[in-house]
């Protein structure tokens, strides 16, 4: 299992190119730097968020790991 600090690194790794995505798009869209700036800081913040609990909730889903052994020699 992941640590709770993996996740988070992983979370964060993850959205800083995701959002650095939205904001070029954002950019793109509105021709605001300053608008995209923003939609780009809220995505960071709101997505970290998400793809964390998102992780969380996956590690107790059992589907597709080694089933633990019965017993322990």
């Amino acid at each position: 299992m992941d640590s709770h600090l993996r996740s988070i690194a992983k979370a964060v790794t993850w959205r800083a190119g995701g959002s650095l995505v939205t904001g070029v798009i954002a950019l793109a869209l509105t021709g605001e730097a300053k608008t995209a700036v923003a939609i780009g800081a809220a995505d960071v913040v709101v997505k970290i968020g998400a793809f964390y609990v998102h992780e969380r909730l996956w590690e107790k889903v059992r589907f597709g790991k080694p089933k633990e052994q019965d017993y322990q020699i």
